[in-house]
């Protein structure tokens, strides 16, 4: 039997493979569609049916109340603010060491990344961590969302590998034509990294724009809130308490079930359209960088 027909022959492996796969897929995608669909239900059709996929009533009430009020806008906007800021101190933090301690004539490098491996493992906890954000003069400030991530450990690792699997003769050669250390890494390592660097930029891009739990412990100022803080206020109160009455009829009713949904969908979408601009590096950045422990 030709080899080309053996390997195209369809097996139970690879049955349960995809079945496993199209299962997961359905249980992640399904519940976000049920969202989006009844964000643009009406309140009476959601409240009749309970999850909705396709409205047949529909409704933009819950988009309307949202963008009614400069609450919502400012939580967005402060959120675009940490997610790009963010990851731009995450890249150049975990890129402008990793380069270093890829280079293994650097003395103290195998030190640095024990105690790099070790923080990964122990790392000094919740209130610790409060305390010293707390002496820095960093709450109610954006940049206690930033600086005590600055640079995450498993990505410094995974960088660092990649910069030691690039050919030594390119630096070398470098080296010959008179580049110092630093055009090295601008001129020509870093635009040899741009998969590896694309991918981690999505993942400080999608940690920053998720960021919740540091964000109740450190910001007290409401009008500072990221997006995902005013969404758990939303969840919580559930009555969708953000809008601008003003702006609407005195016997206007908020529907709070479709703006919690609205809101969902309005703090999830963002970060779901910068993806597939990454998404042709996403798999070979982390390929590349995982080849070589």
């Amino acid at each position: 039997m030709p080899s080309g027909a053996k390997k195209n022959r369809f097996n139970w492996y690879d049955a349960i493979v995809y079945s496993l796969l199209l299962l997961f897929t359905l249980l992640t995608l399904v519940p976000f569609l049920f969202v989006v669909g009844g964000s643009f239900a009406s309140t009476k059709e959601l409240l009749e049916k309970g999850v909705v996929l396709f409205p047949t009533q529909f409704s933009l009430d819950g988009y309307k109340y949202i963008f009614s009020t400069s609450t919502f806008i400012t939580s967005l906007l402060v959120t675009v603010w940490i997610t790009v800021s963010g990851t731009a101190v995450n890249l150049v933090m975990t890129i402008l060491t990793a380069y270093p301690l890829s280079k293994s004539e650097l003395k103290g490098q195998k030190i640095c990344m024990m105690l790099i491996v070790f923080s990964m493992i122990f790392s000094g906890g919740m209130i610790p961590t409060y305390l010293v954000v707390k002496a820095f003069g960093m709450l109610d400030s954006y940049w206690s969302l930033i600086i005590p991530g600055a640079i995450s450990g498993f990505n410094l690792i995974v960088i660092r590998n990649f910069f030691q699997q690039l050919p030594e003769g390119l630096e070398e050669s470098a080296k010959i034509d008179g580049y110092n250390d630093l055009q090295i890494l601008f001129r020509i390592v870093l635009p040899l990294s741009m998969p590896v660097i694309a991918t981690f930029a999505l993942f400080y891009a999608v940690g920053h724009w998720n960021t919740y739990f540091n964000a109740i412990l450190y910001i007290t100022d409401s009008a500072k809130w990221p997006i995902q803080v005013l969404l758990r206020q939303i969840v919580i109160l559930s009555m969708g308490g953000i809008g601008d009455s003003n702006a609407f009829d005195v016997n206007f009713v908020p529907p709070a079930q479709t703006v919690k949904l609205a809101a969902i969908v309005v703090a999830t979408v963002p970060i779901l359209l910068i993806y597939p601009f990454l998404q042709r590096h996403f798999t070979q950045g982390m390929m590349l960088g995982a080849m070589k422990g």
